[in-house]
């Protein structure tokens, strides 16, 4: 049973870790807690599982149009829902999530890369 639960908790520890870094560098992005972060960052997952498709599929159209960078929009407003959901985590601005979740996209790459 555990074996299928590891790879559930290293993708929630590595997003954990991007979003951590991120509030770090970006000054709009703040946690309260820990546990704020924790919990923010399960969300995500799940939002990234669940909400994410459901968007990408409503805006096919434009995001075809658009040659795919719609998507950057759709990972801020899923960022900015996670936010509007946690207490304890805030976003000041939509650029400020839409840049997070760029960097957080790129870390998260990055530290897979060096991993894997």
């Amino acid at each position: 049973m555990m074996g299928n639960l590891t790879p559930f908790i290293v993708q929630w520890g590595l997003t954990s870790l991007s979003l951590w870094v991120a509030s770090y560098i970006f000054s709009g992005l703040r946690f309260a807690d820990g546990g704020s972060l924790i919990i923010a960052a399960l969300l995500l997952g799940f939002a990234n599982a669940i909400v994410k498709p459901l968007l990408i599929l409503f805006t096919l159209p434009l995001t075809v149009v658009t040659m795919g960078l719609f998507l950057l929009v759709i990972n801020a407003l899923v960022l900015m829902l996670v936010s509007a959901v946690v207490s304890g985590f805030t976003i000041s601005s939509f650029w400020t999530a839409f840049f997070a979740s760029i960097f957080i996209s790129l870390f998260s790459l990055f530290v897979v890369s060096i991993i894997a």
